[in-house]
């Protein structure tokens, strides 16, 4: 019963990664790049840090990247990042913690 359960969680765990590679593929790749490097024409252009860089990752707070990904970016009356929208808090989760991922 117990081997059940944890292959059970296992395969849970496995599905929210790829559900959260397919969000980030489909809402975060075209600034962000794939590998989470910011190096696409529209992450260089917007200034887009690098999520490889460990001291951008020390730098990166949960609780922000959370609420730039439902509230979106703004500097000086200019949209940076738009909101995230339709997605539901466990998938904003899952998101922030694809981003902790790119660490190297």
């Amino acid at each position: 019963m117990i081997a059940g359960l944890i292959v059970s969680v296992c395969a849970l765990t496995s599905v929210r990664a790829d559900d959260a590679k397919d969000l980030f593929e489909k809402n975060c790749t075209k600034c962000h790049g794939a590998d989470g490097k910011g190096q696409t024409k529209m992450g260089q252009k917007l200034g887009v840090k690098d999520y490889t860089d460990a001291k951008v990752q020390a730098e990166l707070k949960d609780a922000d990247a959370i609420k730039t990904i439902k509230e979106g970016l703004k500097k000086d009356d200019k949209t940076l990042m738009k909101p995230a929208e339709g997605l539901s808090d466990e998938q904003i989760k899952s998101l922030v913690a694809l981003i902790r991922s790119f660490k190297k």
